[in-house]
């Protein structure tokens, strides 16, 4: 088994596999493995060149198929790319197929390409016996800032290139932090980061050529919403300290603005570019419109549970500021309740649900007052109900067989209302 995140190089490894397979090597490559058992294995059989299954149990004729290729000292190989994918009765299907054998020799060897989250199902009770069967598994881990420099420098070798390093060392550990080390996002940011440079008709890449790429990348497109919460605490935190200790109405939001220290933001976004910082602060014309009701949202959240993960973490506090500015009116799909504790699955969830959706649309929420912590995983921001429920069935497949279902932000809102009152009674 071979597991990675998307964007990670599985697909292209998978490719390569094939290619350097040495001879008397009989191939059978699932790139849909979104099949059910019936259809798999008649995928299977197709792909063995099984023209007529004259016994109805196509599982048996396989197996006399695999015979006749293993009396012609031919090795049988099944790659399935996106294994992550597959139904839960279609990996049972990869079980009993995994168990056609003779003597002493399996008839057939599977590869499973797949996700991390491939690993949460095959950790299920009920996937206990085709885990126990991997014998080999490998993760593609994450570039580093340096195999990210000797990665770049292969390329531009292979391209023509012969020069000096372009990348400068100062630019590569955040350009590594910013892809998360896959390589199909360092290729985006790298490019993007060359044309900058072109257009500014220079060979000497800087902090600024990168800054560029990747605001016209979507990968930093969230970090901006921090700002948001921590100017709406910044306003109500003042607001109450001056009230209770002067007995004043609190000052004009200008000075306010002006005076007020700024606090210290996450690092990442300290690493923005201080121009970008600049543009996007928020001034006190701006965040004192804010409505009363919005800022009320964003003080009656649950407590941050303390279990969560560093993506549901994060994603947490953004939805959080993403939320207050959301009308009651408007309509999400709430793909799925996770409890607090089962970190590890929330993190897996989300990674995948990132790659499937628009992460941007993707958006947590902790239910109040639940001793058990449930975080729920919500999709998008429809201005009616009849637009949430086509966007349910614009979902995968995998996503739509969890059973999601659409409800109004106001609900949600009502519902931590009535948490909070039956708390407080």
């Amino acid at each position: 088994m071979v597991s990675g995140e998307v964007g990670s190089g599985k697909t292209m490894l998978c490719h390569m596999l094939t290619n350097r397979l040495p001879e008397g090597t009989r191939v059978i490559h699932l790139a849909n493995p979104g099949l059910n058992p019936q259809e798999l294995l008649v995928a299977i059989a197709r792909s063995l060149d099984i023209a007529n299954q004259e016994d109805k149990n196509p599982l048996r004729c396989i197996e006399r198929r695999l015979i006749e290729l293993h009396n012609a000292s031919l090795r049988v190989i099944m790659i399935i790319d996106e294994a992550h994918t597959m139904p839960r009765d279609s990996l049972e299907q990869i079980r009993r197929l995994s168990n056609l054998e003779i003597s002493t020799q399996k008839l057939l060897q599977i590869v499973l390409f797949g996700q991390p989250e491939l690993n949460g199902v095959l950790a299920e009770r009920n996937m206990r016996s085709l885990h126990e069967r991997i014998t080999q598994h490998f993760h593609i881990a994450p570039l580093t800032a340096q195999q990210i420099r000797d990665y770049l420098g292969f390329r531009l070798h292979v391209a023509g290139y012969r020069g000096p390093d372009l990348f400068p060392e100062h630019i590569l550990p955040r350009l590594a932090r910013v892809s998360r080390g896959l390589t199909r996002r360092v290729n985006i940011l790298a490019d993007k980061v060359l044309l900058a440079a072109f257009a500014d008709n220079t060979r000497r890449l800087d902090t600024r050529h990168l800054n560029l790429a990747i605001r016209d990348s979507r990968y930093a497109a969230r970090t901006g919403v921090w700002r948001l919460p921590v100017a709406l605490l910044l306003i109500t935190g003042l607001s109450v300290t001056l009230v209770t200790q002067f007995r004043a109405p609190p000052p004009a939001p200008q000075p306010i603005a002006e005076n007020a220290e700024a606090p210290r933001l996450p690092s990442v976004l300290a690493s923005k570019a201080s121009h970008d910082e600049k543009a996007a602060e928020p001034t006190a014309s701006n965040t004192v419109i804010a409505a009363a009701s919005e800022l009320e949202l964003v003080q009656d959240w649950a407590p941050v549970p303390t279990a969560l993960g560093p993506l549901a973490h994060a994603r947490l506090l953004d939805s959080r500021a993403d939320m207050a500015g959301i009308p009651d009116d408007r309509w999400f799909i709430q793909l799925r309740s996770v409890p607090a504790s089962n970190a590890s699955s929330l993190e897996d969830f989300l990674a995948s649900a990132d790659r499937a959706l628009d992460p941007a649309q993707l958006r947590l929420f902790v239910v109040k007052n639940d001793p058990k912590q449930m975080i729920g995983v919500i999709y998008g921001a429809y201005p009616d109900s009849r637009s949430a429920q086509n966007g349910v069935q614009q979902l995968p497949a995998w996503l739509r067989a969890a059973g999601p279902f659409i409800r109004s932000f106001k609900s949600l809102r009502l519902e931590k209302t009535k948490a909070a009152d039956a708390a407080s009674s």
